[in-house]
């Protein structure tokens, strides 16, 4: 036997060196098979060559079934396969907007996770391609957040920030890259999202966000999101998102804590200022530089947010509207707790 398989092996290598095609070299194997059994059925018992070749027919008619029932258990299992993928393709094409409706091919495969499911389907996929999100701040919050929205398949998504990539920002802000330092963070945060998704369009705003140009920038937004770290910001992006009626998924983190909720008086929920109306004593909520962040919290807090605002634009499930989810990564502990507006909010009471 070690002679047939040594010039199977030979057989094989020539082929390969040939570069002759894969069903060119089995139909040699078979010849090589087909060979060695004629001579164990047209030889004497003891003849040498027979010897030489295994001795006995039986065992390479027992070794043919074996390789018979694995070729046709592959050949059953990869008809089970392209039967399950066609009848996904099919499902996806069913609750996918038609091609005139703008989605190619490309993206049918792109976001077919989506597709399939039956409160996102096609229809939503269309929203979310439609969709324009703001993302304030390319650092913790925002760099999971830009990357899952890139991902999802938002169509237009902006982002705004004046800092720069430094080697401090690497620990947790997973859209940035050690050769991408000094870059300036919504440049790095495009290049990241174009390299993941290139069917989406990136807006990037290098400077910081005030308050004399905020409404008009959020006014260009279907939905904001607030990855800001510091209160005086969050107050501004708040005040900006009730004057111009924009739903406002807002996150916050310290050191293992994390919070998300949505913001809409518009839609019936608080703002901020509703929950929050003061801002906080001096050294009550110190920033990250000060206070310290585990490294993986801003990628769960982000991700929540990127995940409410997709439900937010598809209509899918719950949102956190009139809810706070609150996350304490230290214990491994969830809660979610009711806020409501209130009536003389100094922000949103007159809405």
């Amino acid at each position: 036997m070690i002679l047939v398989f040594g010039v199977a092996a030979l057989i094989w290598s020539i082929g390969h060196i040939l570069r002759l095609p894969m069903q060119a070299r089995w139909l040699m194997l078979g010849l090589l098979y087909i060979a060695v059994l004629g001579l164990q059925l047209a030889m004497p018992a003891g003849a040498p060559l027979r010897e030489a070749t295994g001795g006995s027919a039986s065992m390479w008619l027992i070794f043919g079934g074996l390789v018979g029932v694995i070729w046709l258990y592959r050949g059953a299992l990869g008809k089970l396969r392209a039967r399950a993928d066609q009848t996904q393709k099919s499902i996806a094409q069913e609750q996918a907007p038609s091609q005139s409706a703008g989605m190619s091919e490309v993206e049918l495969e792109r976001y077919a996770r989506h597709i399939v499911m039956r409160e996102v389907g096609g229809p939503g996929q269309m929203r979310l391609r439609g969709a324009k999100v703001l993302v304030v701040g390319a650092g913790g919050l925002g760099a999971p957040a830009l990357m899952y929205l890139a991902g999802a398949g938002v169509g237009t998504i902006g982002v705004i920030d004046d800092d720069i990539v430094s080697l401090s920002n690497l620990q947790r802000q997973i859209i940035h890259t050690d050769d991408r330092s000094d870059m300036p963070k919504v440049f790095s945060a495009e290049t990241a999202m174009k390299a993941l998704n290139p069917h989406v369009n990136v807006r990037p705003y290098q400077r910081r966000l005030t308050a004399d140009i905020a409404e008009d920038l959020f006014a260009e937004y279907d939905l904001v999101l607030d990855g800001s770290d510091s209160f005086t910001t969050r107050q501004m992006v708040n005040a900006a998102a009730v004057a111009t009626g924009t739903p406002l998924v807002a996150g916050a983190i310290s050191q293992w804590e994390g919070q998300v909720t949505v913001y809409d008086p518009a839609g019936g929920a608080p703002c901020l200022a509703c929950i929050f109306p003061q801002p906080p004593a001096a050294g009550q909520a110190p920033s990250c530089a000060e206070a310290g962040v585990i490294g993986a919290l801003p990628g769960v807090v982000g991700s929540m947010m990127a995940l409410e605002a997709i439900k937010e634009i598809t209509g899918a499930g719950e949102t956190l509207r009139g809810k706070m989810l609150i996350y304490d990564g230290l214990y491994a502990e969830t809660r979610s707790i009711s806020i409501k507006r209130r009536a003389d909010c100094a922000c949103c009471g007159n809405i």
